[in-house]
Order: C-alpha cells, then sequence, then structure tokens
C-alpha cells in the first residue's frame, strides 16, 4: 500500500455519518489511495485502532483497521483493509464501554458479538477476504462495519444511561508521560 495523506477526521453531527455507504469497486485505483489515507490518519489518531471512510467524510464501504499493540487485544490479525465488508456470523454477545474519534466527548456502553466471522474484499486485489476474531478486535471490527451503515455507537447504546463523557487523560505528577483516565476509545 502507498503511504497515504492524513486527512480530517468528521465529527457528528455531519449528515456522512448517518448515512449508509455505498459499495465500491476493490479495484479502483480510487480506493486503494482512500485505504491508504485512512491508514495513515488512523496511524496519527492517538488510540485510534480503526477508522472507515465515512469518518474522513467519504461516504463508501471501505475501513481500516489495526489492533496491534493494545492492551485489550487478545487476537490480533495486524492491518485489515476491507471494502464491502459484512458479519458472516456473530455469538458471545457483551456489553463494554466504546468510544469513537466522531464522537470526541462521549463513551457508551454498546452490545456487540464477542467472536465474528467478517467477509470483505481486498482493495486493489479484490481478494476475498475472511477473517474469524474475538474479543476486542471482534468489538472494532463490529464498529468500522457500523460506520459503513450509517450507524455511530451511540446508535447501539442501551439509552441515556449508557452514555459518558469521555474520561480525560491526565499527567500523573510525576512528569511522567499521560495515562488514561478512563476505558482506551475504538476509533
Amino acid at each position: 500500500m502507498t503511504d497515504g495523506q492524513v486527512r480530517p477526521v468528521v465529527v457528528a453531527p455531519a449528515a456522512v455519518l448517518s448515512t449508509v455507504a455505498e459499495a465500491v469497486d476493490p479495484l479502483d485505483p480510487e480506493v486503494a489511495r482512500l485505504a491508504a489515507d485512512l491508514v495513515a490518519t488512523m496511524r496519527v489518531s492517538p488510540g485510534c485502532v480503526g477508522l472507515a471512510a465515512p469518518q474522513v467524510g467519504v461516504g463508501v464501504q471501505l475501513f481500516v483497521l489495526d489492533v496491534t499493540g493494545h492492551r485489550k487485544a487478545r487476537t490480533c490479525h495486524g492491518l485489515v483493509v476491507l471494502a464491502n465488508a459484512r458479519i458472516v456470523n456473530g455469538s458471545q454477545w457483551k456489553v463494554e464501554r466504546e468510544g469513537c474519534q466522531s464522537v470526541p466527548d462521549l463513551t457508551g456502553d454498546v452490545r456487540r458479538a464477542g467472536r465474528i466471522v467478517v467477509a470483505g474484499q481486498v482493495p486493489a486485489t479484490g481478494e476475498l477476504r475472511e477473517v474469524t476474531t474475538d474479543a476486542f478486535e471482534a468489538r472494532a471490527f463490529q464498529h468500522e462495519i457500523d460506520h459503513c451503515a450509517g450507524l455511530l455507537f451511540l446508535d447501539r447504546a442501551a439509552g441515556a444511561h449508557a452514555i459518558h463523557p469521555r474520561k480525560i487523560y491526565q499527567a500523573p505528577r510525576t512528569g511522567a508521560p499521560p495515562t488514561p483516565a478512563g476505558p482506551s476509545a475504538l476509533p
């Protein structure tokens, strides 16, 4: 994948975030360029483990994901880039907290499958890829697929009681680097 350009992340209530994204031709060179931009944007965004095209203002079904090194990751497939992805199977449902770059001030308790099978197409080759995963990586996949379906985690929360202000990062008094004061966020 070529080097991409960092793009600004769109925040709610931008219309692109609540609109069902269009399927893409994974062989279109523009799709591969957009995928590279998504990777570049994800990499410069602290705590970000995934990013979908609607989050950079492009209403197409494309996302990138990489939970490598995340403290909650149990299973990790490295960098995954998928177009036109869908969940084939899901089980072991669980409620956990998540957040989103497009909803920077809030987190929410969201019920998602703890084990999933995802199928999609790889940009540039069109190859069909199927990923079986669990735990945090499974949650991240579902979060990104929701973005492509015009859904935010707020749409999946059980109600107002399940939405929380995002806790800010606080530097310890010792001068050490900042540490999170609350749950880490998904994209």
